[in-house]
């Protein structure tokens, strides 16, 4: 039976997984373009600390949504779904089909099932929750939020203060936990047949030495000179959600004499091992419809990503 819809890949995975070298690969096939999943890339001058493609890989690869503002700006989900839809539908005009790599997977939810209809902003409550956390720190809003909303505190680091503020607003003001209002809203579908993959590894302490080697050479390549430009130009701090990206909050610390050098590469490494946590949280919450890759040789995971895509593009097109 042929589908109405064109076909879409997803490859999602937490962070260090491989997503960029599979999607480069696939991309040299000639039958994709990519676009960029990744909340930290889409801002300008974060390039080592983001794992961002770099010039060779982009020349192999093009990706779409990377370098869109400056860390000073705002960028909302509701904006990420408008722009990956509009690159999708170039993508498939050019004759390509669209592939969407990255780690963000709130992204990846709200651009497959639309934005939750939530309840309006309330300033008062959303000042009462600040004062609290200035007291006591943004772990005991963390700690008050999965009494009373678990799924969205497990998907929530302790110190994702903005959308921690968020969630427990929600719940405040509604009595309603904020996955309750994601799981009631009406989907608003993507017009898009996708196939959803993801790498995720068999032995999660490989991925904890990926990603402790990962960070040592960003620090090598110059991770905390990046910090240090970012810095100096004056109008960024901690309360951006883009200096709370992970790494860049702890080098930030760093240089500001809070940590030493071994107790921010610490820091770091963990605070990636917790995304990661978070990220496989994600993932097996997220859809039936995944198909999970085990990180095992490059070479392996080539094969049956494309016999994957193979098959999934024969099934919408009524063959095979």
């Amino acid at each position: 039976m042929t589908s109405m819809y064109p076909p879409a890949v997803f490859l999602m995975g937490p962070t260090a997984s491989g997503k960029t070298d599979l999607a480069i690969h696939l991309a040299e096939t000639g039958r994709f373009e990519l676009i960029s999943v990744d909340s930290g890339m889409i801002y300008r001058g974060m390039d080592i600390g983001t794992a961002k493609p770099v010039a060779e890989e982009l020349a192999r690869a093009p990706h779409r949504l990377i370098d869109l503002i400056d860390p000073v700006d705002a960028y909302s989900a509701a904006d990420f779904r408008r722009d990956a839809m509009q690159a999708m539908q170039e993508i498939h005009d050019n004759g390509r089909i669209p592939l969407l790599v990255g780690g963000t997977m709130l992204y990846f939810r709200i651009l497959k099932q639309g934005l939750a209809d939530m309840p309006e902003a309330d300033e008062a409550v959303r000042a009462g929750i600040l004062a609290d956390a200035l007291k006591a720190g943004w772990p005991s809003i963390h700690a008050r939020l999965a009494e009373v909303d678990p799924v969205t505190a497990a998907r929530l680091s302790p110190g994702d203060s903005q959308r921690l503020q968020r969630a427990l607003e929600v719940w405040l003001v509604t009595g309603k936990p904020m996955s309750q209002w994601h799981a009631e809203q009406q989907p608003d579908s993507l017009p898009w047949n996708v196939l959803e993959l993801a790498l995720l590894p068999d032995d999660r302490a490989v991925l904890h030495q990926r990603i402790e080697h990962r960070f040592d050479l960003m620090l090598q390549a110059g991770f905390i000179e990046e910090v240090e430009a970012l810095r100096a130009r004056g109008d960024l701090s901690l309360d951006l959600p883009s200096m709370r990206s992970v790494g860049y909050r702890q080098i930030w610390e760093y240089l500001d004499g809070r940590t030493d050098r071994e107790e921010m590469r610490y820091r770091g490494i963990v605070a990636t091992r917790q995304l990661a946590k978070r990220q496989h949280t994600w993932l097996r919450g997220f859809s039936d419809a995944v198909h999970f890759l085990t990180t095992e040789s490059p070479s392996i995971v080539r094969q049956k990503a494309l016999q994957k895509i193979e098959n999934h593009l024969k099934l919408i097109h009524g063959s095979g």
